[in-house]
């Protein structure tokens, strides 16, 4: 009663608002820590697990959805740095941080009960843990309460670790030998960075520090196999290659388990401060690469020298140095002092259904089914074609493909009659493990039809437009094919004899209520199927696929390129023609308006000339004589003002006043 006492007191201490930081929340390995840090309750690793727990759920992968408007009561707040500025805040994040600068970073780290800083996926963030670790251990005198520092690393510690019986190389290693682990060279960096959060948090009580060596990740979006994935999801290899001989062992753990180590080592608070997390397997890399090629790929393997993983573009260096490694671990502190919930504890092989399961929610890889139904010469085959490239789909013409497979798959799995001389016993067991790949070959393809989408397009046209267009199609590709005149019309009346109103193939997509998408090409006039193409792509939606391979990628730069080129070579001939034309009307305007001057100006000279003769005519009858007389006068009397003089003349001679 005591000891129950005890535990519902520690419980009730734990519950209360805990603040995480966890580096890099847009990484594979953090952004999953922290989501299921965000929906987990403080405190709850300390109650013991009931039975009905322990047992396997159908849908224990899924990892309830988090937002930091709506987390459950008590759960850990979640705060930390993103890599880049372009990358979303992650919805169970209470607050994100980028590019701030040390002493920003520190009064984030010191507003938070637990720092988790993680070293798994980026090399380059070992420096900076190092520094947050030592930044904090200077600042523990001024800590109101304890603060928990949890450094998660990388078996790659321990990879050249001598044995620990040199005649027996099976033995795993445990937390207890941490002190003898000898690191690959190139994780120098994180061994010194466990070395040192160990040492601050030695005899520490405000300041607990702890390391979790995790295995290599996987679940989710995938990890480091993810690779693997995508390649046998593609398609494009006959096997999947594994590098060397495959013999080597590899430690690993489900990244959501890992994420449950942690959280017991913040609400436990251990004694122990140097973690491995592993799970139960002795998984080798042979196991892990087949696995997923039954599950997923081609069902091949094959082995190719190690330098051959160096042309694999989505693995890294320290990828590949987790793909290589040989190393046997156990973790004893974990199972006998945590309580966890695992998601994979016997490990990846025995679990790949709900690692495949997740995997393909976690990338939207649900990949869709496209019928197109129409009559000959509608185009359902230029159609089907554009349509698989864009949605990265196997473009199959005959339907006999499938049905032929899937024969071949449930004749396998058929029982054979066992006689009395045993031989067909002996064959029976050795196509034991043929009959149970095919089985669940067979399964996951029952499995796909009723879960993934199925889309139904009816494309149709009349008559007179499907016989025009035939018509118009060049000899070259009628000759040969069911285009001749003949047999053209001869499917075409056997189509609509078949496909009366009440008994087509779209009223049984109707009876399972997938709803064909009709589509009347002709009435778009588009004889290259353009706009059925777009209106089929926005009834059906974006693809449900991986990206664009590099290939692809480069190809839609240099085509976008070369588009906007042309468009600048466009819109810059459209700006010097329109400078022309303006130009050209500039000086239009310019010359009528002086040729309309020089007339307006002509106009007004020969008008006022007009005006003019009048008063010449007056002035020369009238004024000129008298003024003539009056200079003559004047230059022979030459008088001291001839002004005033000339003036008086002239009023003395008016001949009007005469």
């Amino acid at each position: 009663m005591a000891e129950e006492e005890e535990v519902a007191v520690r419980t009730e201490k734990v519950k209360r608002i805990q603040r995480v930081f966890i580096n890099l929340l847009d990484s594979y390995s953090s952004r999953n820590i922290g989501k299921f840090l965000s929906t987990s309750v403080v405190g709850a690793s300390l109650e013991e697990i009931t039975e009905e727990e322990e047992k396997h759920d159908e849908d224990k992968s899924a990892v309830p959805e988090a937002s930091s408007a709506n987390l459950k009561e008590g759960t850990f707040q979640i705060v930390g740095t993103l890599s880049t500025l372009e990358t979303p805040c992650p919805n169970f994040a209470m607050e994100t941080y980028y590019a701030i600068s040390r002493e920003d970073l520190l009064m984030h780290l010191l507003e938070c009960d637990v720092i988790i800083y993680n070293i798994t996926e980026n090399p380059q963030q070992v420096e900076e843990a190092i520094w947050a670790v030592s930044a904090l251990n200077e600042e523990i005198s001024h800590f109101e309460k304890r603060k928990v520092f949890i450094l998660v690393s990388t078996v790659m510690t321990w990879a050249r670790s001598k044995p620990l019986d040199p005649g027996d190389s099976e033995i795993p290693f445990t937390e207890e030998d941490y002190r003898r682990r000898k690191h690959h060279p190139n994780f120098l960096d994180h061994i010194n960075a466990e070395k040192l959060v160990l040492k601050l948090g030695k005899k520490v009580r405000k300041f607990a520090t702890y390391v979790v060596a995790a295995g290599l990740q996987y679940g989710m979006e995938g990890g480091i196999l993810h690779a693997f994935f995508k390649l046998a999801w593609s398609g494009e290899v006959p096997a999947l290659p594994v590098f060397g001989d495959g013999t080597n062992v590899i430690p690993a753990i489900h990244v959501l388990d890992l994420a449950g180590v942690i959280q017991n080592v913040i609400d436990h608070v251990p004694k122990f401060h140097y973690l491995v997390a592993v799970d139960e397997s002795v998984h080798t890399l042979e196991d892990f690469v087949k696995c997923i090629s039954k599950s997923t790929g081609p069902g091949k393997i094959q082995k190719v020298p190690k330098e051959n993983a160096f042309l694999t573009k989505d693995l890294t260096q320290e990828d590949i140095d987790h793909l290589l490694v040989n190393l046997r671990m156990e973790t004893l502190i974990v199972k006998e002092n945590f309580n966890i919930r695992w998601f994979a504890q016997a490990g990846f092989v025995e679990n790949i259904n709900s690692i495949l399961k997740e995997y393909k929610q976690s990338r939207r890889l649900l990949p869709i089914k496209i019928c197109i139904l129409g009559p000959p010469a509608v185009g359902k085959s230029s159609i089907a074609e554009v349509l698989s490239k864009y949605y990265k789909l196997h473009h199959i013409k005959l339907k006999d493909v499938i049905s032929e497979a899937i024969a071949k798959l449930e004749a396998i799995v058929t029982p054979k009659y066992v006689g009395e001389g045993g031989e067909e016993e002996g064959e029976e067991e050795e196509e034991a493990e043929t009959v149970e790949d095919a089985q669940e070959f067979l399964d996951g393809i029952k499995e796909s039809l009723e879960h993934n989408a199925e889309f139904v397009c009816s494309l149709d046209a009349s008559d007179e437009f499907l016989k025009e267009r035939v018509m118009n199609l060049p000899e070259s590709i009628v000759a040969g094919t069911h285009y001749s005149q003949g047999q053209f019309l001869r499917a075409l009346s056997s189509y609509r004899d078949r496909n009366t109103e009440d008994e087509t193939v779209l009223n049984y997509f109707d009876e399972l209520e997938i709803y064909p998408i009709h589509i009347d090409v002709g009435k778009l006039e588009d004889a290259q199927n353009r706009l059925a193409i777009k209106q089929l792509i926005k009834e059906i939606g974006e693809p449900r696929n991986y990206g664009l391979t590099d290939e692809e990628k480069a190809e839609e730069e240099r085509r976008a390129a070369e588009e906007r080129l042309a468009k600048e070579a466009m819109e810059e001939a459209e700006r010097q023609h329109k400078e022309a034309a303006e130009m050209a009307e500039k000086i239009a305007r310019w010359e009528e308006w002086s040729k309309r001057l020089e007339e307006v100006k002509r106009e007004e000279k020969e008008l006022l000339e007009a005006q003019s003769i009048p008063l010449r005519n007056y002035l020369m009858t009238h004024v000129m004589p008298t003024l003539m007389q009056g200079l003559n006068e004047c230059c022979k009397i030459r008088p001291d003002d001839p002004v005033d003089f000339l003036a008086e003349y002239l009023f003395k001679n008016n001949p009007e006043m005469q």
